[in-house]
């Protein structure tokens, strides 16, 4: 019988995972500022175009539970190593599509592969890194993810407009197989019960039994519909504005920026101050944010807009993260899948929703329902997570120098 593997303990994410997690960021934000040079160059309306992104993310979010489930049962790095090598395959065959369908179908396939990479991840940390310090921990894998988000909208856009769109699907691509080659000496950490552990359906009913997961995945949902929903819309809302595609990423690049500056103010104030007050931080940015772009369209109020998105993202977002990791630990590989499928599944649906709007031009719309559907998000998730700390009598816990 194989041995079982030897417990992991860290005190921040492996560089792999890391990378990982800076590749799998680039390639879904690459495509944002593309969307209207791709429905130029394939002769299709902007409307028809967004398919590409928003099957992107529904795939993502789709997979997830089937990613999670995998992943408690065969192992965290297995599968992120079987999900990269998908990934490479699936954005080098997206750089050679002709016509909108098949770009969309390959684009599909991509965001099912690169779906496993963040949440396993995520996973990861959960399994190897101590509850005390797990915050800190995530949010330097957001910062990894965030980096990855700041070059994809601005280098995505300067190679749409500079050399082709295509060229933005091959380089994650190639990054996707070095990746997987590189997790190769990653150690695996134990899964519960061993090799024989219990099987996937079992894993499920652990998950889906648990109220307050259910909840977490609902705040995943709503997060991913106004955030992620409308976000990409940032960069057609300036274009459409008379600004070119590459301009126009750069200017989203102040959302990648934000987060990763902001994921260090996270890492900080983690542990000091109570989890619902960094969430309710985190959820006025990004109120702020979609107010001010919904007022006025500018490449300087869309850049602030992303910095607050950046910003906000890394107080509530990263607090969500870590409550998933908690809920279930015996199941947590499956939880974090569910959590990344509410998330995408939200902001599919969401950034389809708006795709009218975006065509006909009516950003004020789009941008102001984002504003003020983040006030009850915010409120609901504070509230909750303050009284899931009551009952589970949450204490401080001392953070290492």
């Amino acid at each position: 019988m194989e041995a079982p593997a030897a417990p992991v303990s860290l005190a921040r994410p492996p560089l792999g995972l890391s990378v990982a997690s800076f590749v799998s960021s680039f390639d879904r934000f690459a495509v944002s500022p593309m969307l209207v040079m791709i429905a130029a160059d394939l002769r299709v309306p902007l409307s028809a175009s967004v398919a590409a992104a928003s099957g992107y993310y529904l795939a993502y979010g789709l997979t997830q539970p089937l990613w999670g489930m995998l992943s408690d049962r065969f192992g965290r790095v297995r599968v992120m190593r079987g999900a990269l090598l998908g990934a490479a395959l699936a954005g080098l065959v997206s750089a050679l599509m002709p016509v909108l369908g098949a770009l969309v179908a390959a684009r599909v396939v991509a965001g099912a592969c690169f779906g496993a990479v963040i949440p396993t991840g995520l996973t990861y940390v959960g399994d190897t890194v101590q509850p005390s310090v797990r915050q800190r921990a995530l949010t330097d894998l957001m910062g990894a993810a965030a980096l990855g988000t700041a070059l994809a909208t601005g280098l995505g856009g300067a190679l749409a407009g500079l050399v082709d769109w295509r060229a933005a699907f091959i380089v994650p691509a190639a990054c996707a197989l070095v990746c997987a080659l590189a997790l190769r000496s990653l150690p695996e950490p134990p899964r519960l019960g061993g090799r024989g552990g219990p099987g996937m359906a079992r894993y499920l009913g652990m998950v889906l039994g648990q109220r307050w997961a259910l909840l977490v995945f609902a705040l995943a949902f709503t997060e991913g519909a106004i955030m992620l929903g409308a976000m990409p819309f940032l960069a057609t809302a300036l274009e459409h504005s008379g600004i070119a595609a590459a301009v126009a990423g750069l200017g989203i690049t102040a959302y990648g920026l934000g987060l990763w500056g902001l994921t260090k103010v996270v890492k900080r104030l983690s542990g000091r101050w109570p989890v619902p007050v960094l969430m309710a931080v985190g959820g006025a940015q990004m109120c702020a944010g979609f107010a001010l772009v919904a007022v006025h369209v500018s490449m300087v109020t869309v850049a602030v807009t992303a910095l607050l998105l950046g910003g906000g993202w890394s107080f509530l977002h990263s607090s969500l993260q870590t409550w998933a990791t908690s809920v279930v630990p015996e199941a947590r590989g499956t939880t974090i899948a569910f959590f990344a499928s509410a998330l995408f599944v939200g902001s599919a649906i969401a950034s389809w929703v708006a795709g009218p709007l975006a065509e006909d031009g009516r950003y004020t719309l789009l941008f102001g329902v984002a504003a003020a559907a983040v006030i009850p998000l915010t409120a609901v998730a504070a509230l909750t997570r303050r009284r899931y700390g009551a009952l589970h009598t949450e204490r401080p816990q001392p953070q290492p120098e």
